[in-house]
C-alpha cells in the first residue's frame, strides 16, 4: 500500500511540475498574486455551490508549497492530489478498523464495501490528472464525480442502519475535495477563465 502510495505521488509530482513548466500562460492567471488566487478561487466555488466549504478549501490547498506558486490549473491538481493523500490514508485507516473484532458484522460488512470504493478511487484520481493535464477537462470531471459518488455510498452504507459511520470525517473531506476540484477544474477551461478575467 504505502509502496504503491509513493509511486503514484512521485507520478502526480512529475505530472504537476509538467504543468508549471509550460502552463503558465496569462489565459490561465486568474488574479493578481498567487494567495490572492486561492482565497478568490475557494470564494468563487463556495458562492458557486451551497455544498462546498470555503473554510476547508482556503485552508487544505496552501498546505501543498507550491500551492502559492502556481495558475489556476494547478490548483485543480492539487485539489486532486489532496483528494489522493484522503483516499490512502482512510484505506490505512479502514484497514485497521477491520482487523477490530469487536466490531459489529453489518460494520464490519460496511468497511469492506468502503475499502473497494476507496481502492477504485485511488486510480480514478490518478486517471483524472491524466486526463486535465492532457486537455481532456470533461473527462477529468466526469472521474472526480465519481470519487464524490464513492464517499457519499461509503457514507450511506453504514447509515442504511442507523449504524454511526466509522469514516464521517474521512467521507467528508474527500467529498469536499473532489468537489472543490471539480470546481477548479471547470473555472480552468478556457471559456470560462476568459470570462473571469474580463
Amino acid at each position: 500500500m504505502h509502496r504503491s502510495f509513493l509511486c503514484v505521488s512521485l507520478y502526480l509530482v512529475f505530472l504537476f511540475l509538467n504543468l508549471i513548466s509550460h502552463g503558465t500562460t496569462c489565459s490561465t492567471t486568474l488574479i493578481k498574486t498567487r494567495s490572492d488566487l486561492i482565497d478568490q478561487t475557494c470564494e468563487k466555488c463556495a458562492n458557486q455551490s451551497m455544498i462546498l466549504s470555503y473554510s476547508l478549501c482556503s485552508t487544505s490547498l496552501p498546505v501543498i508549497p507550491v500551492s502559492r506558486a502556481t495558475n489556476l490549473p494547478g490548483l485543480a491538481v492539487i485539489a486532486m492530489e489532496l483528494a489522493l493523500e484522503n483516499v490512502t490514508s482512510t484505506l490505512a485507516t479502514i484497514e485497521k478498523l477491520l482487523g477490530d473484532e469487536s466490531l459489529d458484522k453489518y460494520v464490519l460488512g460496511c468497511l469492506t464495501d468502503c475499502l473497494g470504493l476507496y481502492s477504485d478511487a485511488v486510480w480514478t484520481i490518478v486517471s483524472s490528472v491524466d486526463v486535465f493535464l492532457s486537455g481532456n477537462y470533461e473527462v477529468s470531471k466526469t472521474w472526480m464525480s465519481l470519487v464524490m459518488e464513492a464517499a457519499s455510498t461509503c457514507q450511506k452504507g453504514f447509515e442504511e442502519k442507523g449504524q454511526v459511520s466509522l469514516l464521517t470525517e474521512e467521507n467528508y473531506n474527500l467529498f469536499q475535495l473532489c468537489g472543490i476540484a471539480l470546481c477548479i477544474i471547470h473555472m480552468s477551461t478556457p471559456v470560462t477563465a476568459n470570462a473571469i478575467l474580463s
